[in-house]
């Protein structure tokens, strides 16, 4: 599973994770840090990305496009980066049921 981490995300994830999830990346690395969400959602899509944003317009867009991308939403409140990197260790294994699940587009984590 390939994660594309969202602008309001640290870049230091994609190697502090890499463990878990190889061959993911943060928008900033692929030059999409500008980008809006339509232009991020489509490039996750086409390139089997599983989105993780602190963004509720992702969970918007999950509902109104359906997916894929699925979206893993990070919904509690000022974290630091390393807070950020502990959830989604601790959580490995609820994200991968979540990435093999065909009926599911959003996992939201506190």
């Amino acid at each position: 599973m390939k994660l594309l981490f969202d602008q309001n995300l640290s870049p230091r994830l994609v190697n502090r994770l890499s463990d878990l999830y190889p061959a993911s990346q943060h928008v900033f690395f692929i030059g999409l840090d500008q980008a809006g969400d339509h232009t991020l959602w489509e490039y996750a899509n086409q390139n089997d990305f599983t989105v993780v944003t602190r963004d509720s317009d992702f969970s918007e867009l999950n509902i109104l496009r359906g997916f894929p991308p699925k979206v893993i939403w990070i919904r509690r409140g000022n974290c630091s980066t390393n807070q950020i990197e502990e959830m989604l260790r601790s959580h490995n294994k609820n994200i991968k049921q979540f990435h093999e699940d065909p009926n599911l587009g959003v996992l939201a984590l506190y």
